[in-house]
């Protein structure tokens, strides 16, 4: 809805009512992921649900959920007797969503646009289908909701489940009893998660800092590199970067905006850039800080971190030297490790060899159906 949102809203403010359908599920080669969005107002069209495959249908099936008011569920797909007469001949299979919306329907809309446009995390959960009232719906900020689905031990249990994806990101489908029971049960209710991606902040315009802005952008962060050294931190060093930042790294993070999903990597290892830099980085509320040298530099750094004044607890926060042991010795080699690190800790992986386990391979967490989780 992100990429229709503009849209809608205008739509919305002027009182008129319109179709929206939503990519709510996939399997397979599907060819948009959940949370694509098409809109139709009368013959007005914007955004789309199969980058073509199904538009046809899914416009006229949005023209008719806006003239009886009701949502309707839709499947389409190889499984489906129409799949080839709708045009999706991709081998996929996807769901979708067609509501009716309108300022009756959907209040909420403009506190979404202002909070996506203020780039404050916000999620919508909407009952897809019976045996709950489908298209009620909740939106879930990480403090605060609004809107009920009429069961307070569902909304309670929808709130807790939504602000978890919303923290990683997710987007998918979640499955509930009538009560709220997590129990995979009948009750399907989708989370469209809006959140800014989150941000990497590497420090140090070297060579393993271009290695692990690659693979930063790569897992799906907004990735700034800063150094204070203008000859070195330049847009054409770091081509896969969204920000290069010219500037002394502890004055930068001082005033950039730092949440529990940002991941602070300090590659510099020179206690001129570094000390003063982890001074702020330990006193912010980062997910991840880590920072890049050897055993007797990190045992230097935290000598002198000590001296600047900084707890114990404060220092235990420090992932130093960076990254799991894999070996690594090339700069891209070393990024891997650090992106490992992030994955183990993101997910609660042990970082032994599959083959030196038993058990689950993925522990139990904010899945979804088929491929119905995407992270925005």
């Amino acid at each position: 809805m992100r990429d229709v949102l503009s849209q809608i809203l205008r739509w919305w403010e002027a009182g008129e009512t319109f179709g929206l359908a939503t990519v709510v599920n996939t399997f397979r080669s599907a060819p948009r992921p959940p949370g694509a969005a098409m809109a139709v107002l009368g013959d007005e069209v914007v955004g789309s649900v199969s980058g073509g495959c199904v538009e046809g249908a899914v416009f006229e099936l949005a023209k008719e959920v806006t003239e009886h008011g009701r949502p309707v569920l839709k499947r389409y797909g190889v499984s489906d007797d129409d799949a080839f007469s709708v045009g999706l001949t991709c081998g996929g299979i996807i769901d979708v969503l067609v509501e009716p919306v309108s300022r009756e329907t959907f209040p909420e809309l403009g506190r979404i646009a202002a909070s996506v446009r203020d780039r404050e995390p916000v999620a919508v959960a909407t009952v897809m289908s019976a045996p709950g009232r489908p298209g009620a719906r909740r939106v879930v900020w990480p403090e605060g909701s609004s809107g009920s689905f009429g069961v307070p031990r569902l909304d309670a249990a929808v709130d807790d489940d939504t602000r978890g994806m919303l923290a990683q990101g997710l987007t998918g489908v979640r499955r509930y009893g009538p009560e709220g029971e997590r129990r995979l049960d009948d009750l399907p209710v989708f989370v469209h998660s809006f959140a800014p991606p989150p941000r990497m902040l590497v420090f140090g315009a070297i060579d393993f800092a271009a290695a692990v802005a690659r693979i930063g952008k790569f897992l799906g962060y907004h990735v700034v590199v800063c150094d204070a050294r203008p000859v070195f931190a330049t847009a054409k060093r770091f081509p896969e970067a969204d920000e290069v930042i010219v500037k002394w790294p502890h004055d930068y993070l001082s005033a950039a905006h730092v949440d529990e999903r940002t991941v602070i990597c300090v590659l510099t290892h020179d206690p001129k850039f570094d000390v003063p830099l982890l001074e702020v980085a330990l006193r912010t509320r980062a997910g991840y800080v880590g920072a890049m040298g050897s055993r007797r530099t990190h045992d230097d750094r935290l000598a002198r971190l000590r001296e600047a004044g900084l707890t114990e607890d404060e220092l235990s926060r420090l992932r130093s030297p960076i990254g799991l042991d894999l070996g690594a010795r090339t700069p891209e080699e070393t990024a891997v490790s650090i992106a490992a690190e992030l994955i183990r800790l993101r997910w609660g992986g042990s970082g032994l060899a599959l083959t030196d386990t038993s058990g689950r391979i993925h522990a139990d967490g904010h899945s979804a159906e088929g491929n119905g989780a995407v992270r925005r």
